[in-house]
């Protein structure tokens, strides 16, 4: 891989459904999954319960994003994660810290923690990569994946890629593309890979 070697520690600290651990595992990494949510664990624990040859070792904590006290400085080899867009899909039923529970503007706020613990616990000269989109209310586009951008940038971060990635098979494709044609939108069909890097 581009940005990670056999044997690397690779964290995902909004670990969802686990896809990271699982790739992670297979291709000879180790990885710390963290998320706020006890599902999101027990699902992640699930998933990577398989035996594989010279496979990574997995952790899997559940935890804050925004306070990773339990890793220490320059610790992580690369992080790859997809937090929430903002309240666009809520994934709890009101969690303490959910990201995911809140409008747009605090969730900024929010990730501005997540970002500076992320250049806290990553090592130098090694690499960060978040998977984000935008949103879209009341008829206009929010330019959320920039805003994120953004903030990891005025953290500390330097901008290394900007990879654009196709959505396919969406939760909500169904209902969005009846009402792109009812109300004459384009369905917002992308979402952005960033890639940071810590210079200091």
């Amino acid at each position: 891989m581009r940005y990670s070697q056999r044997g690397d520690l690779i964290l995902d600290q909004f670990v969802g459904g686990g896809t990271t651990l699982v790739e992670a595992k297979l291709l000879g990494r180790n990885s710390i999954g963290v998320d706020i949510n006890p599902e999101s664990i027990k699902r992640c624990q699930e998933k990577t319960d398989f035996d594989y040859p010279e496979s990574g070792g997995v952790s899997i904590r559940l935890g804050d994003a925004q306070k990773l006290s339990f890793i220490e400085d320059e610790t992580i080899d690369f992080i790859c994660t997809h937090p929430p867009y903002a309240n666009i899909i809520q994934y709890s039923d009101g969690l303490d810290n959910d990201l995911s529970l809140l409008d747009m503007k605090v969730f900024l706020e929010k990730m501005h923690f997540v970002a500076c613990e992320s250049l806290r616990v990553l090592k130098s000269g090694k690499f960060c990569a978040i998977l984000v989109g935008d949103m879209r209310k009341k008829g206009s586009v929010i330019p959320l994946g920039f805003s994120v951008m953004d903030v990891f940038q005025e953290s500390g971060f330097k901008l290394k890629e900007i990879i654009l990635k196709e959505q396919h098979n969406c939760k909500a494709t169904g209902y969005w593309k009846t009402n792109s044609i009812k109300y004459n939108f384009l369905l917002l069909a992308h979402e952005y890979l960033f890639v940071f890097k810590k210079d200091t």
